[in-house]
């Protein structure tokens, strides 16, 4: 929850207002709504009400928060994604993408303008090159930038920047859409496995397995493949056998274990979901030393 104290402390700071007394506003106006928003999204609302604003003021990575409209960044490109074509409604364009790093986190970055994907494909923004942006949308973790966005080359020096996901090592209170995250928890639900077809390898078959994690402090919805499977004992041919994975699930059920994997937002049933990429079994001399301590 870096993001959330990060912006907790700068709403505090700036209204020259207790933290404990933002947090209680913070809290108060999620109760109001029901809880339908975000600890994020009520900070905002919140410093709102203050007088305070942060669009446009420059912020580190570790900063940005889910939802903010005109974030501003400084950071240095540490990878380039393949520019992507695609076609909806209709209408065609491409997505450019791109790491940026500083020496408190990193993101991914989500191109939509033309102008700015000419600037990747012509060479003119490459891995090491440092940029400002400006007037970017945080979504699902990521920066986004539109029409009305500004990328361009920074003159800051950043000499140490994270050049690899994050990752955090928590609860389930820390799922928030962007989050690399490892935690402990227990598998309390798990669903039949959802067929399709591999859209980049026609004529191949992919599962998808929804289950329920519970860590004590909270549930959430995850999602594993056939692939990422295998690391729970399940061998991939079982997954697309009703009858064989039957057998799997009643031996999952109850089972705890370390999950690692990427958080997002699930919009159409607007919930954060989280996309389980490694899982380790629990070493029992290793938890006994760890109660040891406690």
């Amino acid at each position: 929850m870096a993001n959330y104290d990060a912006l907790l402390d700068r709403i505090a700071k700036a209204a020259n207002v207790a933290r404990d007394e933002v947090e209680r506003r913070i809290e108060g106006k999620r109760a109001k709504l029901s809880g339908l928003i975000s600890k994020e999204g009520a900070a905002q609302i919140i410093a709102a009400e203050l007088g305070i604003s942060f669009d446009n003021e420059l912020m580190k990575i570790n900063e940005l928060v889910e939802g903010m409209k005109r974030a501003h960044v400084v950071g240095k490109i540490t990878q380039v994604f393949p520019v992507r074509s695609y076609s909806k409604n209709g209408r065609e364009g491409q997505i450019g993408s791109f790491l940026l790093g500083d020496e408190t986190s990193n993101l991914r970055v989500v191109l939509w303008d033309a102008h700015h994907i000419d600037l990747l494909n012509s060479g003119a923004l490459k891995e090491e090159s440092v940029v400002e942006i400006l007037n970017a949308s945080m979504r699902n973790g990521e920066l986004h930038l539109g029409a009305f966005s500004d990328l361009k080359q920074s003159s800051e020096v950043l000499a140490q920047v994270h050049t690899s996901r994050v990752l955090i090592e928590g609860s389930l209170l820390d799922a928030k859409p962007g989050a690399y995250l490892k935690i402990r928890g227990t598998i309390v639900q798990i669903f039949d496995p959802k067929i399709f077809e591999d859209k980049k390898n026609p004529g191949q078959q992919r599962a998808l397995v929804n289950f329920v994690l519970d860590d004590g402090s909270e549930t959430i919805r995850a999602l594993a493949n056939e692939r990422t499977l295998e690391q729970f004992g399940v061998p991939s041919a079982d997954v697309f056998s009703s009858e064989a994975f039957v057998r799997h699930k009643d031996a999952l059920l109850g089972e705890e274990m370390f999950f690692v994997g990427s958080c997002k937002t699930n919009t159409y049933f607007n919930r954060v979901e989280m996309n389980i990429e490694k899982v380790e079994r629990l070493n029992p001399e290793e938890l006994i030393v760890a109660l040891g301590r406690n």
